[in-house]
């Protein structure tokens, strides 16, 4: 299945989640760095993908704060330039979903492994957890981009060892009673479904975290 993404030129701005009541103390951090698709642009922010995220891990006793740091447009460049700032909240795993942008621009997937790369190394040297998140685009750009863009992420999970879950829109995209008028942001239903299929790699993140710490 595949999405084409397009570029929506409007920057929002990192949205923290709900806080936990404050008898619940948390367990840990999780931040969700992303664009558009984890800033959850076009649904309130307690219908994003990470505020959903948090209620879903609250349900089974996991009383972890998940943070939405997605912006909007953004490429796999203006990630790596956030990641300091993301770093500085001393979370405990962080979950990477970057690079649409890029291939909608027809980036040279070259820059965006560089760029994931990067990062990975940057987050691994903290002692963080990381879930790399992968996409997928139309192939308008040649079968040889699309291929070369969809390896980005596969031999990257494979080369670092990752946590990951290859395709973040599994079931929601192309679906029009799961995506927004635009055909290409998930509606609330839609997040619903993301976070179904993301639980076990966070879960998964939590255990290997829990046990190297």
């Amino acid at each position: 299945m595949f999405l084409f993404i397009l570029f929506s030129g409007a920057c929002g701005q990192e949205a923290p989640s709900p806080e936990l009541p404050s008898e619940i103390k948390p367990k840990g951090t999780i931040v969700a760095l992303g664009n558009s698709l984890t800033e959850g642009l076009g649904v309130p922010e307690d219908l994003a993908y990470p505020a959903l995220l948090e209620e879903a891990l609250r349900a089974r006793g996991l009383t972890y704060r998940v943070v939405n740091a997605g912006i909007s447009g953004e490429t796999s460049s203006g990630a790596r330039t956030r990641l300091e700032w993301v770093l500085s909240m001393k979370p405990d795993i962080i979950i990477l979903e970057t690079g649409a942008n890029d291939g909608m621009r027809g980036l040279g997937p070259g820059l965006i492994r560089e760029n994931i790369q990067y990062m990975i190394n940057e987050i691994i040297a903290r002692g963080v957890g990381v879930i790399l998140i992968g996409m997928k685009i139309m192939p308008n750009l040649g079968p040889a981009y699309t291929k070369a863009f969809a390896d980005v992420y596969t031999d990257t999970a494979a080369e670092n060892n990752l946590i990951f879950m290859p395709f973040m829109l599994e079931g929601v995209a192309g679906d029009p009673a799961l995506n927004q008028p635009d055909g290409i942001h998930p509606t609330a239903e839609g997040y619903r479904k993301v976070v179904e299929n993301l639980l076990p790699y966070v879960l998964e993140a939590i255990s290997r975290h829990n046990q190297l710490n």
